[in-house]
């Protein structure tokens, strides 16, 4: 193996092809980088129960994984939290009156689960995830009052999204949620990604490292939008996918192919080969 050991995979966007899938070369090269010796991780802002589609394709070959947009990192091969950071309650119920005032869909993130109110659910279309509906149908825990979930919640809450209407709704919800300290960070088209204070990708991938036994400049940290900077920016080497915002693309090293052409297997192809 040359100079990296560690490969950093955002999933949505980068791993994953514009129909949610893993494209048949970028898993062969996954598990192709995994046999050679590389430590392969996802550095995602999922949770792990949002993994369930993957982890059997992935078996073997990807054992750790950096989740809630660093808020949790866990072994997946153990089933086991190597470290989480939650969110403070007063926190969480600022962000969900801040939701409700904006007409906002409130995705709560835990270490065990995600939940959403039935209502958002039925609306994804509206808020810019319509793609991502099949997965919470199947696979989110499904209320009729987030605000009541919250109260007795699955796991720790790590990470709120609130996924607005339009980008003037979200930008108002930026303005309004600054005082509370937490991390705030754009995904999606009117996505906003609420997490403690210092919790980002960057964070995720500095404790992965240490767990795996590697340092930050042998790490390749492979992403395609703004909540992916944070680890790029940390990494031994950034990799910004074809389809990636103007701004990742800006910060990387190298740009490849987009998520629907094998960019992640030509990053393998050409560094853990």
């Amino acid at each position: 193996m040359g100079t990296y050991k560690l490969l950093a995979l955002d999933m949505d966007g980068t791993m994953l092809s514009s129909s949610k899938h893993i494209l048949p070369r970028t898993l062969q090269a996954i598990k192709a980088a995994a046999k050679g010796g590389a430590a392969i991780a996802l550095c995602t802002g999922r949770a792990v129960n949002e993994l369930a589609e993957f982890r059997p394709q992935l078996a073997g070959a990807v054992r750790y994984a950096s989740l809630l947009s660093g808020g949790h990192v866990y072994d997946l091969s153990c089933n086991t939290t190597i470290a989480a950071e939650p969110l403070d309650a007063n926190t969480v119920q600022a962000i969900i009156a801040q939701g409700r005032r904006e007409d906002a869909m409130v995705h709560v993130l835990t270490t065990a689960t995600t939940a959403a109110a039935k209502r958002d659910v039925a609306r994804m279309g509206e808020v810019g995830m319509g793609v991502y509906q099949p997965m919470f149908r199947e696979l989110c825990t499904i209320v009729d009052d987030i605000g009541q979930f919250v109260d007795a919640p699955a796991g720790e809450i790590c990470k709120i999204n609130l996924y607005h209407t339009s980008g003037a709704s979200r930008e108002r919800s930026r303005e309004r949620l600054g005082s509370l300290g937490a991390q705030l960070t754009y995904a999606e088209e009117t996505s906003l990604e609420i997490t403690p204070a210092g919790v980002t990708k960057a964070m995720g991938l500095e404790r992965l490292c240490a767990h795996v036994g590697c340092s930050l400049a042998e790490c390749v940290a492979v992403g395609d939008a703004p909540n992916d900077l944070d680890a790029l920016r940390v990494a031994g080497l950034a990799v910004a996918m074809g389809n990636a915002t103007p701004e990742v693309k800006r910060a990387a090293d190298l740009v490849v192919s987009d998520n629907d052409h094998d960019g992640v297997a030509e990053v393998i192809e050409r560094f853990f080969a």
